[in-house]
C-alpha cells in the first residue's frame, strides 16, 4: 500500500524574512502618519493656505515691534473664515505696534496681543530701557490738544515741530524792525513714549483704553517723548524757550524707517553736541532769510 510523503520541514529561518519585512512595513507607516499629522495639525495636504505674519525672535512685554522682530508662513485654512479675522498677512501692519504679552519665537501675531499705545499695557513687566538707537537721547516735550493735535499722536508716530517767532531774535542791528515768521524745524520725530493721558485710544484689536471702572480714559496726553541726536535736543530746547511750538502728524503713508545708529556727521555722537545761541539757530535755520 502506497504511502503519503511526509509533509516537508520549512527550511530553517524561512519565516524570518517576512517577520523583519512585516515589522519595517510597519515602521515605515508608523512613521508616514506621524509625520502627515504633524503638518497643519491635521488638516489637508494640498488645501488652501494663508500667509501670517509670526514672531522671528521672542518679543517681550511692552516691546515696541520692529521688522527685526517678524517673519510670515503659511498656515492651512481650516474653513473656519472667523480665525482669520485677527491675523496679520503683511509685516507693515504690526510693526510699531506694543505687544501687549511675551509673545513667544513662531507663534501667530494676532491683534488681540497688541496695543497702539503703550499705556494700555500694564507696567508691571516695563523693559529696562527705552528703544533708542545708538547716538541718540530720548527728549520729553509738552504737547496739548491745540498744540499737539487734539491728542492723535501716539507712540510709533512721526511728527514735524513748527515754530513761530520774530526775526528781532536773529537781528544784530536794532533799527531793523522784524517780522514774525513760521518755520518747519524738525520733520521727522519719532514718538517713543506718551504721558501721562491717553483719550479712548484703540488697541490693535479695536478695544478702547477704560479704566477700572470700565468707563473710558478722559483727557488729552501732556507730553511727547521723543527720539533725536543730542545736537537737535539743543536746538529744540532752545526753540521750546524762545519761539511758539505746534506739531504735525504726519501721515502713516510718509513714515520712513527708525532710526538706526546715529550717522550724522555733524553730531556722531553726545559729546558733539557744543551748545546752541541765537547765532547758530540763524546759521542752521535762516529766519532773517524769509
Amino acid at each position: 500500500m502506497a504511502v503519503a510523503p511526509a509533509a516537508a520541514r520549512p527550511r530553517p529561518g524561512g519565516g524570518r524574512l517576512f517577520i523583519i519585512v512585516g515589522f519595517l512595513l510597519a515602521v515605515v507607516a508608523f512613521g508616514a502618519v506621524f509625520f502627515l499629522g504633524s503638518l497643519g495639525g491635521g488638516a489637508s495636504i494640498g488645501g488652501p493656505s494663508q500667509t501670517v505674519v509670526i514672531a522671528k525672535q521672542a518679543i517681550p512685554l511692552r516691546h515696541q515691534i520692529t521688522a527685526a522682530d517678524l517673519s510670515t508662513a503659511k498656515i492651512a485654512l481650516t474653513g473656519n473664515e472667523s480665525s482669520l479675522a485677527n491675523i496679520y498677512a503683511n509685516t507693515k501692519d504690526v510693526e510699531n505696534l506694543i505687544a501687549e504679552i511675551n509673545i513667544s519665537k513662531g507663534a501667530v501675531i494676532t491683534s488681540d496681543m497688541l496695543a497702539k499705545d503703550i499705556n494700555l499695557v500694564p507696567a508691571g513687566s516695563a523693559p529696562a530701557y527705552l528703544p533708542l538707537a545708538k547716538g541718540y537721547v530720548a527728549m520729553t516735550i509738552p504737547t496739548g490738544e491745540q498744540q499737539g493735535v487734539a491728542g492723535h499722536i501716539s507712540v510709533g508716530d512721526y511728527i514735524t515741530v513748527i515754530v513761530s517767532t520774530n526775526t528781532s531774535l536773529f537781528q544784530t542791528k536794532t533799527t531793523t524792525q522784524g517780522k514774525l515768521v513760521s518755520k518747519t524745524v524738525f520733520v521727522d520725530l519719532r514718538i517713543i513714549g506718551l504721558g501721562p493721558a491717553a483719550a479712548n485710544v484703540q488697541a490693535a484689536g479695536g478695544g478702547s483704553t477704560t479704566t477700572q471702572g470700565g468707563a473710558p480714559t478722559t483727557g488729552v496726553t501732556s507730553s511727547l517723548t521723543v527720539e533725536l541726536t543730542q545736537c537737535d535736543a539743543e536746538y529744540l530746547t532752545w526753540f521750546l524757550n524762545n519761539t511758539n511750538v505746534r506739531y504735525t502728524l504726519k501721515s502713516f503713508k510718509d513714515y520712513g524707517t527708525a532710526p538706526t545708529d546715529n550717522q550724522d556727521p555733524s553730531c556722531p555722537q553726545i559729546t558733539s553736541a557744543g551748545g546752541v545761541t541765537n547765532t547758530q539757530v540763524e546759521a542752521r535755520y535762516h529766519f532773517t532769510a524769509l
